[in-house]
């Protein structure tokens, strides 16, 4: 095995429970190497039949991001930001949406300043575009996580997010996919701007997991 660039040695559970999606972004520059080891650890996931039915794209020229990112404000607008004042309202039921506030100012935040993140990662899902299976390569998700896991290692944030698929087809011609493939979302990569690492906020875990069969609960020890 290659020498590994120095990463933070957290253990592996502690990266499991504090890898959120991370929005707030810096334009610091990733080392080479260090995306190298992110993109290399991507692969590694569990695939299927080890089909390895995917490919990435590395997007880091300003031109193209510049491009994309406005059809990305344009697919978040018409999702959320003409929604702006009932989203953001702190005493509103966030049970319709599951947006909090600080969640809806943090996409917000993303979808204006997605082109300062240094490095985007587009997951290709090969040979998926005329599929009706909605579980056809299903293992590139299991990979996504993998690059953002290897990302936490080193103090990278991201997401995966596909509010640009309003423009699929432009988007798709701009980056050369292969006409039988499916982007499947933009992993936008940076040192965070703001925030901490720490475990996202979730219902207990006795509350969604369920024993034999649905509706069976069995306390946590």
């Amino acid at each position: 095995m290659t020498d590994r660039p120095a990463a933070d040695r957290i253990g592996l559970i502690e990266g499991l429970f504090s890898t959120p999606a991370r929005r707030y972004l810096s334009d610091r520059p990733i080392p080479e190497e260090v995306l190298w080891e992110l993109l290399d650890a991507a692969t590694r996931g569990p695939s299927g039949g080890n089909r390895q039915s995917w490919g990435w794209i590395v997007v880091t020229d300003p031109e193209v991001k510049d491009r994309v990112a406005a059809w990305y404000r344009e697919g978040w607008e018409a999702a959320y930001g003409v929604r702006r004042a009932e989203l953001s309202d702190p005493a509103r039921d966030q049970a319709d949406t599951g947006l909090s506030p600080a969640s809806y100012r943090a996409t917000e935040h993303l979808a204006r300043h997605i082109a300062e993140a240094p490095v985007w990662v587009v997951p290709v899902l090969l040979g998926a575009a005329g599929s009706t299976d909605p579980r056809a390569g299903a293992s590139i998700y299991g990979a996504v996580q993998q690059l953002l896991l290897a990302a936490r290692a080193h103090g990278i944030g991201g997401v995966l997010t596909s509010f640009h698929l309003t423009h699929e087809r432009e988007v798709d011609d701009l980056l050369d996919v292969p006409d039988d493939a499916l982007t499947v979302g933009i992993v936008p990569l940076g040192y965070p701007a703001r925030g901490r690492w720490s475990a996202p906020r979730r219902r207990p875990v006795a509350e969604v997991v369920h024993w034999g069969r649905w509706g069976a609960a069995r306390p946590r020890p």
